[in-house]
């Protein structure tokens, strides 16, 4: 395997879309709304937002190794292990692991900085928050994505909503307005549904390593039931999003993008394997990006006539 292969796979860069469409949807809410795009700025933008994001992923596989949840994960029967598996097999060694992955969180802060210069300090409000969030998802001594009272969750929809769609108005703008919030929301909480439905995978050893996700709180039963409930208020808050002018009336085709989510929910018991929950990972990809996509056709039509 290529040392660019070996990369994309420790960074796992092929979920990198979840981060640059929110970005992408910020920057067109500002052509929209305001007249203004900068594409210079966008590309700026798009590469620190997914720096922070690929550290956010290798970060994550750090620390689930130094606390025993990937090493869990792996010899915990019928658990599907999601991390990059690097360090547990030995592919890297750790010191390259952790210089790879601060490597990124240096590209990001010079992007965030160059940024800041040019459009404003509150800039690096959006790029520290983000970054805290992504260190201490898992590292200690805070840990919130072991604790299991919903702040992961919080987190994800922060990190991929609110801070890269509001964030990336700001850099257009060097302004603040509540659309970018408004839009943020059905993007930021798809992808929380994505986070949240990966937990189905290995909450057994998840459970074992004391890492108490919401699933491992309340059970695969209650966990299926809240997941149903998060796919229903990222698509009413589409809908909101069009009352509330975020959105033009069109962007409500999008919201067919939800059907073939739904219908894997309907596969799903009470309690599965965790390889029935494969299914369910790559449809919540697959609505989110379809939709998040869809959602940036509308702005750059609504933008252009």
């Amino acid at each position: 395997m290529s040392i660019a292969k070996q990369f994309m796979k420790a960074a796992r860069i092929r979920v990198l879309p979840v981060m640059l469409i929110p970005v992408a949807l910020g920057a067109l809410g500002a052509f929209v709304w305001d007249g203004k795009l900068n594409l210079w700025l966008l590309l700026l933008t798009l590469i620190g937002s997914g720096a922070v994001h690929l550290f956010s992923n290798m970060i994550n596989d750090l620390w689930d190794y130094y606390n025993g949840t990937d090493d869990a994960a792996h010899k915990t029967e019928g658990a599907i292990s999601t991390n990059s598996g690097f360090l547990t097999k030995g592919t890297w060694q750790l010191r390259t692991f952790a210089a790879v992955t601060w490597g990124l969180f240096a590209l990001a802060a010079v992007c965030g900085i160059i940024l800041s210069f040019i459009s404003g300090w509150t800039v690096l409000v959006f790029g520290v928050l983000g970054a805290l969030l992504a260190y201490f998802y898992v590292a200690p001594p805070i840990k919130f994505g072991y604790r299991g009272k919903g702040y992961s969750e919080v987190a994800i929809l922060l990190s991929f909503g609110i801070l890269p769609v509001a964030g990336a108005y700001y850099v257009q703008v060097s302004e603040l307005d509540y659309r970018a919030l408004m839009l943020s929301l059905p993007i930021g909480l798809l992808t929380t549904l994505i986070l949240f439905n990966h937990h189905f995978l290995h909450w057994q050893a998840d459970k074992q390593a004391g890492k108490k996700t919401l699933v491992v709180v309340w059970g695969e039963r209650r966990a299926l039931v809240f997941s149903r409930w998060l796919l229903a208020l990222a698509y009413l808050s589409l809908i909101a999003c069009i009352l509330a002018g975020a959105l033009p009336f069109y962007a409500i085709i999008a919201l067919p993008t939800a059907w073939p989510l739904y219908l894997v929910y309907g596969r799903l018991k009470e309690k599965n394997e965790s390889v029935a929950y494969l299914p369910l990972m790559g449809a919540s990809l697959q609505a989110t990006i379809r939709c998040g996509l869809i959602l940036i056709i509308v702005l750059i039509v609504q933008g252009l006539i």
